[in-house]
C-alpha cells in the first residue's frame, strides 16, 4: 500500500515473506543497527512490527530502502541450516550502489547489467559506473591500467575478472605480480622460498582469490601453477601466453620495470596494471612507471585507461572523506609551493636588477 502525503514525500508499508525471526534478526542488525544506518542514510523513517515495515521520507529514497530490504532478506535465507547474518557493510554497499544510480541514471542506463561476474561466491558486480567501465574495458582490451585510490575496487575487480576469466577457460593461468619495492626488490636477501619471500606484498591479492575460489582450491591451483605469485624483478626474460596477469601497486615500478613488464605479454593475454600516483614509495629522484605509462601510452588503442575518485570508494564512508581530505591538502599544498617558487624567482630578479644598477 502506498500513500501520497505532500513534496514529493511518501509512506510505503510492505511485508517480507515468510515471516522468520532470525532471518528478521539478521537483517536488521543488533540492536537494529542496520536499520538506523539506513534511516540515516537515506534520510527516511523506518518503523517495523514483526515482518511488517513502514517508510516514510523522500520518494527515491523510500523506494531503494525497500528494495534493499526485500532484496538482503532473500540474502538471509538459510543454507545448509544457517542463516548468514546481513553485516554493516553490506547495508553500505548497496546505499552506495542507489546513491550513484540515482546520479548517474541518465547518462549510464545499462550500468552493472553486462559486467556482472560470476565467481564461486556468487556474482561480483560493479557499485559505480567508474567501476563498471573498468570491467568493460578489461574484457574488450589486452592492457587496462586503473589508477586511483584505495577502497575503489581496481585491485578487486581485476581478480575477479581473472577468475572469471580462468573459470570459463579462456585463459590457462593467473599470475599475479607487484613490485617488492619495501624489500628493494632484493628478495634473495629475505628468508624463506619464493611465496613466503613475496606474500607479505601480495596478501591484498591472495584475500581476494581466497574470496572467490576458496582457500584450498587456490592452494591446489598454485600447487599446479595454474595461479603463480612472482616479484616484478623475477618477470624478466619471460613471455607470458594464455594468462591474465595482474600488476599491483605499479605506481612503485620504475620506467625501466614498467617497460619490461608490458613487454612481457604474449599471445591470448590480458595484462591490468593498478595503482595510486599519489603513494609512490620510491626515491624523489627516480619516476614512477606507473605515471610515465600514463603519459606515453595515453593515446594507444589497444590499451585504455581507467581514473577513479573519491565516489567510487567502496569501504567506509569515511575513507572517501579521507580521500577527499588528503586531496584538498595536496592542492593546497601544491598551489603554496608554486607560489613560494614564483616569489623567490621574482626576488631573484629584483636582486638581480639592482646589482645593474650598481655603478
Amino acid at each position: 500500500m502506498t500513500k501520497r502525503i505532500s513534496l514529493n514525500i511518501e509512506t510505503r508499508e510492505f511485508t517480507l515473506e515468510p515471516a522468520d525471526n532470525e532471518r528478521l534478526l539478521s537483517l536488521c542488525g543488533p540492536f537494529d543497527d542496520n536499520i538506523k544506518q539506513l534511516e540515516r542514510r537515506l534520510g527516511i523513517e523506518i518503523n517495523r512490527r514483526d515482518n511488517h515495515f513502514k517508510l516514510t521520507g523522500r520518494s527515491l529514497s523510500v523506494s531503494a530502502a525497500a528494495d534493499i530490504l526485500r532484496h538482503l532478506y532473500v540474502d538471509t535465507a538459510p543454507m545448509r541450516g544457517k542463516i548468514k547474518d546481513i553485516e554493516p557493510e553490506q547495508i553500505h554497499l548497496a546505499i552506495k550502489e542507489f546513491r550513484v544510480l540515482e546520479q548517474n541514471a541518465e547518462s549510464v542506463p545499462d550500468y552493472g547489467k553486462a559486467v556482472n561476474i560470476q565467481t564461486k561466491r556468487g556474482v561480483i558486480k560493479p557499485r559505480t559506473p567508474n567501476q563498471a567501465q573498468y570491467i568493460a574495458n578489461i574484457l574488450d582490451h589486452d592492457i587496462t591500467f586503473g589508477v586511483g585510490p584505495a577502497g575503489t575496487g581496481k585491485t578487486y575487480l581485476a581478480v575477479a575478472a581473472a577468475v572469471d576469466a580462468l573459470e570459463r577457460q579462456e585463459i590457462r593461468r593467473i599470475l599475479l605480480t607487484r613490485p617488492a619495492v619495501e624489500a628493494g626488490e632484493k628478495l634473495g636477501f629475505l628468508p624463506g622460498d619464493l611465496s613466503q619471500k613475496v606474500d607479505p606484498y601480495l596478501r591484498p591479492l591472495y584475500d581476494a582469490l581466497f574470496e572467490m575460489l576458496g582457500f584450498e582450491r587456490v592452494e591446489k591451483l598454485m600447487e599446479r601453477n595454474v595461479i603463480e605469485v612472482a616479484p616484478l624483478a623475477y618477470m624478466r626474460g619471460r613471455t607470458l601466453n594464455d594468462a591474465f596477469i595482474i600488476l599491483d601497486e605499479s605506481q612503485n615500478t620504475t620506467i625501466e620495470q614498467m617497460k619490461m613488464f608490458l613487454t612481457r605479454i604474449g599471445f591470448n593475454s590480458k595484462a591490468v596494471i593498478t595503482g595510486d600516483v599519489t603513494q609512490v614509495d620510491l626515491p624523489r629522484n627516480m619516476k614512477s612507471g606507473l605515471r610515465h605509462a600514463i603519459e606515453v601510452l595515453n593515446k594507444v588503442e589497444e590499451i585504455s585507461f581507467n581514473f577513479f575518485h573519491s565516489e567510487d570508494v567502496v569501504r567506509h564512508p569515511v575513507v572517501a572523506r579521507i580521500v577527499n581530505a588528503y586531496e584538498a591538502w595536496e592542492e593546497a599544498d601544491q598551489k603554496r609551493k608554486a607560489e613560494q617558487a614564483a616569489e623567490r624567482k621574482r626576488e631573484a630578479l629584483a636582486q638581480a636588477a639592482g646589482q645593474q644598477e650598481q655603478p
